[in-house]
């Protein structure tokens, strides 16, 4: 099967899945936070030219119910909405949040996520007794060294439980005091049966984030924002990028950053297929794999 004419709008997701034959997206990286805390998340973004050097308009800057909507109308049958804290004592009720989302949101899967400190592994264990399907990591934004000593029995306790952590600990868009494949790296090298999910896909870093896949059977990458006219400005891709995706096809996992992105969610899905479409070796199988297969089962659908 050849792949199908990418999308040209949100409009045309649905059609291009259709063509496809997936009954959905499944997006492994999306973000629903309390509404206060959302507010000064888009109000961080509003002033992105001082952070970043570059405008960053939220596209989708709607309210709760209209952006579950919005998910729905695309095509995306199931979501991760991933949470995560920039200080100490956030981390146990953002978890305790995003599980009441999940729990009213029946197209979300319930997540968690963490930070360095005493109680973590606490509130972390009976986010998994709960039935978390994937806990959420921010470096940059936490600020914190995954390779704390704290963290520890976190990262051992998700990996004897096989629960998948996404994971941003590349430089982009702007390095962190922690960030880095080679620091994150580290960690892996202690608990090697982590499944983590680098995401971005290690943005700017590709190549490192590609080993850590070749390296370790529990990686994986996200699409996350990669591939994008926006992100290619900072982090552009290799030219070889999608030849190197054939010898980790089924470990590559589609994600949006829906809603805090400054560009419509068709935008993700066309630079996935242009990916697709460009290696005769990927093709409609990988999309497939990409959109919905892989995801739904590093979710444990």
């Amino acid at each position: 099967m050849t792949v199908p004419v990418a999308p040209e709008s949100d409009d045309d997701v649905p059609r291009f899945l259709a063509d496809l034959g997936v009954p959905g997206i499944v997006d492994v990286h999306v973000h629903f936070l309390p509404e206060r805390m959302l507010s000064k998340v888009w109000a961080y973004f509003d002033n992105a030219s001082t952070h970043y050097g570059t405008p960053w308009p939220i596209q989708y800057r709607t309210s709760e119910p209209e952006r579950v909507a919005t998910l729905r109308e695309l095509g995306v049958r199931t979501y991760a909405p991933l949470v995560y804290p920039h200080k100490p004592g956030m981390a146990r009720w953002l978890t305790e949040w995003v599980t009441q989302f999940a729990s009213a949101n029946p197209d979300a899967v319930p997540t968690a996520t963490l930070y360095p400190e005493p109680d973590v592994a606490d509130y972390l264990g009976a986010a998994v007794e709960a039935g978390a399907r994937v806990v959420k990591v921010h470096v940059q934004v936490g600020a914190f060294d995954p390779r704390d000593p704290l963290l520890r029995p976190a990262w051992g306790l998700l990996a004897d439980a096989g629960l998948p952590v996404v994971v941003h600990c590349g430089h982009g868009p702007i390095p962190g005091t922690h960030t880095g494949l080679d620091v994150f790296g580290e960690v892996l090298a202690e608990h090697p049966r982590l499944r983590a999910v680098l995401a971005h896909a290690g943005m700017p870093d590709f190549a490192a984030a590609l080993d850590l896949v070749h390296r370790y059977e529990g990686v994986h990458i996200d699409t996350t924002m990669v591939g994008t006219a926006f992100s290619g400005r900072f982090a552009p891709l290799p030219a070889d990028w999608p030849a190197r995706l054939a010898d980790v096809a089924d470990r590559v996992v589609f994600g949006s950053d829906f809603p805090n992105i400054p560009y419509p969610y068709a935008e993700q899905v066309r630079a996935v297929a242009d990916w697709a479409a460009a290696e005769p070796r990927l093709g409609a199988p990988f999309l497939r794999s990409v959109l919905h297969t892989a995801p739904a089962r590093l979710l444990g659908l």
